[in-house]
């Protein structure tokens, strides 16, 4: 196979993993795990797994390939920056609001992502935007705030109102993640400063996971829950940076901000079929404006 062909299965392997993510973490918290001691769990996970392998690759002289492998100090606010958005706020917001709410409503808001993007680069950055893209953001806007208002859910969801802000939260902070990480994106290798994200990042959320991960009875734990825990740390966290890192080697960033349409596809399939989440007229009518708004924002139109 050729390497965009590779590429193409890297990015549908990740959406398939993050679709799965919905419900496979939602099995863990609140009922074994709190939201936010989970998240000290995720994040220390990945960040051990990071740096083994970002020594590994050393180790092995793959440096030919390694751009600046040390972190300028002017550099260090903005790995702050992206991990209070890329890790913090990003992940306590998100399991927090999983917790509240059901699979699939979490995984339609999750696909506002590439139109908020786009939002705060016309803020941040002064990018103007067209009548039509302006168009996009209001649908989006009705169907994300009609899905938090009135997508409720009878299944395994206490509080689906605060649960979607919460993960509507988490999109804007993946946001601004984007934006923060792409000037170190450009300047340096990728583990060279993912693992220093995910460091802060974990000195970020202990505070706020402590006590929740203190509290954790680990005897009453059954094996399939350890399971669970050891894939959204292994394959939610860690194998999804791999894969997309893979993909965006070999495909526009264009591309690979489309497969994030896939999540709710295959959150809705896995969770429906095993019962956890059911759809409803609300579900569907509040997705569709937001995937016409997310069309109408990302296309675009060839001049003559």
């Amino acid at each position: 196979m050729s390497k965009r062909t590779w590429a193409l299965l890297a990015a549908t392997f990740v959406s398939i993993i993050y679709g799965l993510t919905f419900t496979i973490a939602k099995d863990v918290m609140p009922r074994y795990i709190e939201p936010f001691g989970f998240i000290v769990i995720r994040v220390f996970g990945a960040t051990v797994l990071f740096w083994l392998v970002s020594f590994f690759v050393r180790l092995l002289n793959f440096q030919k390939e390694v751009r600046n492998d040390k972190i300028a100090k002017e550099d260090f606010p903005r790995i702050i920056a992206a991990a209070f958005f890329g890790v913090a706020l990003n992940m306590l917001t998100f399991f927090k609001g999983l917790s509240y709410t059901s699979p699939i409503m979490s995984a339609v808001l999750m696909v506002t992502t590439p139109m908020i993007v786009l939002v705060l680069s016309a803020i941040i950055m002064k990018e103007r935007m067209k009548k039509r893209k302006v168009f996009g953001i209001i649908l989006g806007l009705a169907g994300t705030t009609s899905l938090i208002l009135y997508g409720k859910s009878m299944i395994n969801a206490p509080n689906a109102t605060l649960g979607n802000l919460l993960v509507f939260i988490n999109a804007v902070s993946y946001g601004f993640y984007l934006i923060v990480v792409k000037k170190l994106m450009d300047k340096y290798n990728a583990f060279t400063f993912v693992k220093w994200i995910y460091t802060f990042g974990f000195l970020m959320v202990l505070p706020f996971g402590w006590n929740e991960f203190h509290a954790i009875n680990w005897t009453l734990i059954p094996i399939d829950i350890f399971w669970k825990i050891g894939f959204v740390i292994l394959f939610s966290t860690f194998f999804t940076y791999l894969l997309n890192l893979l993909s965006m080697r070999e495909l526009k960033p264009t591309t690979v901000a489309v497969f994030i349409y896939l999540q709710p596809l295959f959150a809705t399939i896995f969770a429906v079929s095993l019962g956890k989440d059911e759809l409803s007229w609300v579900k569907l009518l509040s997705a569709i404006l937001i995937f016409i708004g997310v069309y109408l924002v990302t296309m675009k139109i060839e001049k003559k």
